[in-house]
């Protein structure tokens, strides 16, 4: 068995000894998030944001199935009610406040634009992601059209337990679990080529909503349940992963970038980027310490991806009411809504996460 994960903390950023934590993940989401925002400054045109939204859904498919896989192992059953439990405290909570704020500030035209009833039903039954790929953007509050991406996962959290855990029931190897989300993932695919090349959609259909993009969800599945970093011994493969896999990943992430192509776009480079992540996401959590992965291990790098779902939750509205109420030249905008978002983010995680984390413990 590879080293266990407790001895894969580096020391700068070592947690309670009672919490499961793998490494490089919060400092992964650091990047993420830092794609995501500035692809939604003015220079947003110089960075890929669309592969921050790639990575988070890679990220969470695998911690979402590592922890079920790690709790089948140690009862030989995964308790649903507890994974919806700890589904409803951490995200509900920052989700529904921030929502609210948002659209009380635009009512009172604090914030620009207007709210409308449907898209707004449609944000908070979480299809928001459906309604505007039917029928298009607006009508909500600005800075929360992006929310799509948490009804995406949304959707899959109340589908992928049980289809994990029948799997579970049926016995199935790890090779054949892999093999079947690697199935679903090609079928997708193929979903995607028929709806842009025989359809004719447009981009929203196939960027947001979540039969077009559970691949890139069930992709991070795969990595879980099949030759896992945490839960498997992968160290006789550590050589060939470092200077071979891990460079050919990069490479085929920047080509799926440098691909501009709009069939190519809303088809192919998604299942590219996921297959270019393996390699990665192995490598950083094996090689922690190593390189630029020791960097995302960083106390200071680490924190701020734990703050970075309340930061995805506010920084776009605070980058559209800087952009539209004021005129501030772009790079200020951007520099302020940053320092904002995180300040806000932080103030978030000290009273509403830490509370809703203490309560979720009583019920758990």
């Amino acid at each position: 068995m590879n080293k266990s994960i407790s001895s894969a903390i580096p020391a700068t950023n070592t947690p309670r000894k009672s919490e499961f934590h793998i490494p490089s993940l919060d400092g992964i989401r650091t990047v993420a998030i830092l794609l995501v925002f500035v692809s939604h400054t003015a220079y947003g045109h110089y960075v890929p944001g669309g592969l921050g939204v790639t990575i988070f859904f890679f990220l969470s498919g695998y911690l979402i199935t590592t922890l079920l896989r790690k709790e089948y192992i140690k009862n030989n059953s995964i308790d649903i009610r507890h994974f919806y439990l700890r589904r409803f405290f951490r995200i509900w909570p920052n989700f529904y406040f921030v929502l609210l704020i948002t659209t009380v500030l635009t009512i009172y035209k604090i914030l620009p634009g207007d709210i409308q009833l449907m898209p707004f039903l449609a944000q908070i039954l979480h299809y928001t992601n459906y309604y505007t790929a039917f029928y298009g953007p607006g009508g909500t509050a600005i800075g929360t059209g992006s929310y799509w991406s948490l009804a995406v996962e949304e959707h899959y959290y109340l589908l992928f337990p049980f289809i994990y855990i029948s799997m579970l029931k049926l016995n199935l190897s790890a090779k054949v679990q892999a093999l079947v989300f690697l199935f679903i993932c090609l079928v997708i695919l193929a979903w995607r080529y028929y709806l842009v090349n025989y359809v004719g959609v447009d981009m929203l259909r196939t960027y947001t909503t979540s039969d077009t993009r559970f691949d890139s969800l069930l992709f991070g599945c795969i990595l879980a349940v099949y030759k896992n970093p945490v839960l498997d011994d992968i160290s006789r493969h550590d050589f060939k992963l470092k200077y071979i896999l891990l460079p050919l990943g990069i490479l085929l992430l920047i080509v799926s970038l440098v691909f501009r192509g709009e069939s190519f776009r809303e088809t192919f480079r998604y299942t590219l980027q996921c297959i270019a992540l393996f390699p990665i996401f192995i490598s950083a959590i094996r090689f922690y310490d190593w390189g630029f992965f020791k960097l995302l291990n960083y106390k200071a790098v680490s924190f701020f991806g734990v703050l970075s779902y309340s930061f995805y939750l506010e920084h776009y509205a605070i980058l559209g009411y800087f952009k539209h109420e004021t005129n501030l030249p772009p790079y200020l905008a951007a520099v302020l809504g940053f320092g904002l978002a995180w300040l806000l983010a932080y103030l978030m995680h000290i009273g509403i996460e830490k509370p809703f984390n203490r309560l979720r413990k009583r019920f758990i």
